[in-house]
Order: C-alpha cells, then sequence, then structure tokens
C-alpha cells in the first residue's frame, strides 16, 4: 500500500494546507440578544422612577427610622435617647386613645365601604341603566380633593343651617351638633370615609366581575343553580384576589385619614376623633418633637404590615380559583 492510500485511510490526519488563512475565533463578548437588549431598555425606562422613589421614599423611611431613636426638635442637632420615645408613647393616653380611633375607624369605614363597592358593581354588571352616569357620579368623590370634599360636609353637618339638620327638622326631629359631639363626631367621621372611598372599590370589583369567564355561569344555569347560589360559589370565590387587593389598600388608606379629621373636627372633641396621623402631625409640627412623631410612625408601619400579614393568613392567599 503506498504513502497516498495510507494517509487516504488515516482521517485523523490534518488535511494539507490549501494556502488560504483560516479565520480564528477571537475570545470576546457574546452579542447581547433580543431578550437581553429588552430588558435594559425596560431597566432604562424605570430608572427615572427608581431614582424618585429611591430619593422621595426610601430616603425619608431611612430617616424616620433612625429618627425614632432620637430626641430632635429641628433646632438642635439629633440626640441619641434608645428606646425612650417608644417607652413615652405607652404612657401617652392621647396617642393610645389615637389608635383605638383608628382602628374603629377601619373597622366600620373598610368592610362597609366593600360592601357597598360590590353591591353597586353588581348593579352596573347586570346592566343598569343609565350605568355611565351612575359609574361616574359613584367615582367622583374618589378623584376629588379631600378637602373640597371636607368642606361640603362641614356644611352640611352644619348644626344650624346645615343641609342635614334641615332636612331633619321637616320630620320634626332636631339633629344634633354633628361635629361637636363626642357621641357623634366619630359616627359623622366614618359616614364621610365610607362615601368618599366607594367609588375606587366599586371600580375595582366591577373590573373583576367583567373579567370573570361567562362559561362558569351558563353551566351552572344548566345545572339549576339559582342567581344566589352562582353569587356565593363562582362570584366570591374568583373575586376573592380583587378582596384581597381592596381590603388592604382600603385598610392603608383608613389608617392614613388626615385630611377630613383635620378639616371637619382637629381631632376634637375632647380627642374622640383623634386618627394616628393627626397625633403624628401634632407630635411633628405643632410641638416639633420629630423623634417622638418618627417612633409614632413606626408604630404605624408596623401596626399595618401586621394587619396585612392577617388578613392573607385569614384570607389563605390571592389566588381564586381557575
Amino acid at each position: 500500500m503506498g504513502a497516498t492510500s495510507v494517509l487516504k485511510a488515516r482521517p485523523d490526519r490534518a488535511p494539507a494546507p490549501t494556502g488560504r488563512p483560516v479565520a480564528k475565533k477571537r475570545p470576546g463578548r457574546t452579542p447581547a440578544g433580543p431578550g437581553r437588549r429588552r430588558q435594559r431598555a425596560g431597566m432604562l425606562m424605570v430608572a427615572p422612577a427608581l431614582l424618585h422613589a429611591s430619593l422621595w421614599i426610601g430616603l425619608p423611611v431611612v430617616a424616620s427610622v433612625v429618627l425614632a431613636f432620637t430626641k430632635y426638635d429641628v433646632l438642635t442637632p439629633p440626640q441619641f435617647v434608645g428606646l425612650d420615645n417608644f417607652r413615652d408613647m405607652l404612657d401617652d393616653a392621647v396617642f393610645r386613645k389615637s389608635i383605638v380611633n383608628t382602628v374603629v375607624y377601619t373597622f366600620f369605614t373598610v368592610p362597609f365601604g366593600m360592601m357597598l363597592g360590590l353591591l353597586i358593581a353588581l348593579a352596573l354588571h347586570t346592566g343598569l341603566k343609565a350605568r355611565g352616569i351612575f359609574r361616574t357620579a359613584v367615582f367622583i368623590p374618589q378623584v376629588t380633593a379631600t378637602v373640597a370634599i371636607a368642606l361640603v360636609w362641614l356644611w352640611i353637618y352644619n348644626p344650624g343651617n346645615g343641609l342635614l339638620n334641615t332636612l331633619l327638622s321637616f320630620l320634626g326631629i332636631d339633629g344634633p351638633a354633628w361635629l361637636s359631639s363626642t357621641s357623634w363626631a366619630m359616627p359623622s367621621v366614618i359616614l364621610v370615609g365610607i362615601w368618599q372611598g366607594i367609588g375606587m372599590k366599586m371600580l375595582i370589583y366591577l373590573a373583576a366581575l367583567q373579567s370573570l369567564p361567562k362559561e362558569l355561569y351558563e353551566a351552572a344555569s344548566v345545572d339549576g343553580a339559582s342567581k344566589v347560589r352562582q353569587f356565593f360559589s363562582i362570584t366570591l370565590p374568583l373575586l376573592k384576589p380583587a378582596t384581597f387587593f381592596v381590603l388592604i389598600t382600603s385598610m392603608i388608606s383608613a389608617f392614613q385619614s388626615f385630611d377630613q379629621i383635620y378639616i371637619l373636627t382637629d381631632g376634637g372633641p375632647g380627642n374622640s376623633t383623634t386618627m394616628m396621623t393627626f397625633e403624628i402631625y401634632k407630635s411633628a409640627f405643632r410641638e416639633f418633637r420629630i423623634g417622638y412623631a418618627s417612633a409614632q410612625s413606626l408604630v404605624l408601619f408596623v401596626l399595618l404590615m401586621g394587619f396585612t400579614l392577617v388578613n392573607r393568613r385569614i384570607m389563605g392567599g390571592t389566588r381564586g380559583h381557575n
């Protein structure tokens, strides 16, 4: 066998050079694919919002936590006092009263507002006449400035010539001094809170109702299920994520109520309507106890976080049934 046959029989031998240079791959960076480019574009678009949140939300939160352990009155440098601010809160009867008032206000405004919002959303979803006008009328208080709403209700509750007492006088009833009575001030504020918050709850429930699959209701109708049975067996379970969202956002909004308290009652009479946010405002901007106010706001945050976790555990998560 000749040399040529041997070379052909050994495939592992490198082929003879042809005289043309062979291109070599140079080690370098792998070109970014479409997914990575989209990710970078997304990060660039989100960057301004992240920067804004970091500067105007993140830094104040960190500063509030730090100041909660100090004595600070704006005029003098902060002095570290440890847990003294939290000990003072235990002896502060007004702050304890504000916690009770906030819980009472939340207990009444959130569930009643959610029930009314769901009922209105069901009425609009089932084909109520002039539902566009009705939906707009219900939602307008949500986008109206709270100060303007409080001023209107301040006139409604006026004991002399207010609308409410005028209507009651036609029925032969002498209306009380709604905002000056320790018995009626909190119910009056609760009524304003329920009325103002119905619009957003209605809108969220209406959007959730419109996204529910109609096939389930058709199958239930074929099986002979009544409308009431369909509501409790299909609608409510499928509305579970929306209900959880409405519950948490409503609780946060109720705990942060301030404007209507400031305009309607200024926390009175006798601190009967003083909320936690209003007490924090007084500590910070009327008494200039910035460190103490920061500790109060930290307690408010812990309470909100605790209620959120409890609600999540009670509702068993946020997923609806498929």
